[in-house]
């Protein structure tokens, strides 16, 4: 398992670009191939739009990267393989809901989607409804992420002025701390019944996290690997 690099940064150059992906037009047939069998296993998988990154760099406080547009099969082909080539990273923003008594909570996903029974914190692929003017919004590819997910919206929450991005091989996880002022169970029922009231939710569960000790091998090492940051820190004050 490749180690993870996180760094913390506190602005985001996020530029959306054309740009001709060599492993998406050279592997098209098989890739096709596969999204038709993944498809025969879960019927509704969703082969739209997506945005991707290349160039990524660190400097000082500001993560900058280069997106461009993809299918949503040739991200799953070329992590299913993966990750063949590494001209290109899967860079996504994650809203890490934080609750008052310093639980995070995060939501299983559902057996009806790409990657059902991992654990994670509301995310999505950006698309192409988060550009603004050439340029990826992911503060709001993430409140829009956490609102449909589970019905929070921006005035539930406070969100950190820092992002902290988790390198790990092909992926950057850019998790942003959003803290709510309802404790952990508050926060559970609530989105529980948000999620009762959706026809086909994407998450299946929500999980309050407040230790290591909840850490389980269902959550992505991205996940696993900021959320150690986040226990070895002293414990917030009520």
């Amino acid at each position: 398992m490749t180690g993870a690099v996180i760094h913390r940064v506190t602005a985001l150059d996020l530029k959306v670009e054309p740009w001709d992906w060599p492993f998406a037009r050279e592997r098209r047939d098989d890739i096709a191939a596969h999204f038709a069998e993944r498809q025969r296993e879960k019927p509704g998988l969703w082969n739209g739009r997506i945005l991707l990154g290349r160039d990524a760099r660190f400097d000082g406080g500001t993560f900058s990267a280069s997106y461009f547009e993809a299918d949503f099969a040739s991200l799953l082909a070329w992590r299913d393989w993966g990750f063949p080539d590494r001209t290109a990273f899967n860079g996504f923003g994650m809203g890490a809901l934080r609750a008052s008594d310093g639980a995070f909570v995060l939501g299983e996903m559902g057996a009806h989607t790409a990657n059902a029974g991992r654990l994670y914190f509301p995310a999505g692929t950006p698309d192409l409804d988060d550009v603004r003017d050439g340029t990826l919004d992911l503060a709001a590819n993430v409140a829009r992420e956490v609102e449909e997910e589970t019905g929070l919206a921006p005035a539930d929450y406070q969100a950190s002025p820092h992002w902290d991005c988790v390198v790990t091989g092909a992926s950057i996880a850019l998790m942003r701390v959003l803290d709510a002022a309802e404790t952990g169970e508050i926060l559970k029922r609530r989105i529980e019944a948000n999620l009762a009231a959706q026809d086909e939710p994407e998450l299946s569960a929500i999980r309050l996290v407040r230790s290591r000790a909840d850490l389980t091998a269902a959550m992505p090492h991205f996940v696993t690997a900021f959320l150690n940051t986040q226990f070895s820190e002293p414990e917030r004050s009520a």
